[in-house]
């Protein structure tokens, strides 16, 4: 029994991270606020940015999308270790679009998670985007229909 528990939290922890990636992509903002924990945190040390708690997460989810002219997040399943009611682990970002601004941005990156089991499911505890490359080079395609 204690081996379909894991694999039931493994499946529900990669799930909970595709419906995140969901909800941002289609700027979906309170969805993804709540798939975080009431005290839940996102951080982007490479901006100095964090938010903690729902209501700073929302503002600070809805802030950064709305700096993108169009933005593209592909998620690949990285490692997930269980510790009972809790699981950290890492899952594996490429990104890119281009900023509002006219600047363009492609970058990889790790996104370092704690989970927790609630009684609503698990939810993200915390959330750390770490850039390990990032080229901008100006994108020379464009969103069809001025799609974001």
């Amino acid at each position: 029994m204690g081996d379909m528990r894991a694999i039931t939290d493994r499946v529900e922890t990669e799930a909970l991270r595709a419906e995140l990636t969901d909800a941002v992509m289609l700027r979906d903002f309170d969805h993804a606020v709540s798939l975080f924990t009431p005290e839940g945190a996102m951080r982007w040390p490479h901006i100095d940015k964090g938010f903690v708690g729902r209501e700073e997460l929302r503002a600070g989810i809805e802030w950064g999308q709305l700096l993108w002219e169009f933005f593209v997040q592909n998620v690949h399943p990285g490692v997930i270790r269980l510790d009972g009611d809790t699981a950290a682990g890492r899952a594996y970002i490429q990104e890119f679009g281009r900023m509002r601004d006219g600047s363009s941005h492609l970058n990889y990156a790790l996104n370092h998670g704690r989970y927790e089991r609630t009684a609503d499911g698990w939810k993200f505890g915390e959330r750390i985007y770490e850039v390990r490359y990032l080229d901008s080079t100006p994108l020379r395609g464009s969103a069809p229909g001025g799609l974001g």
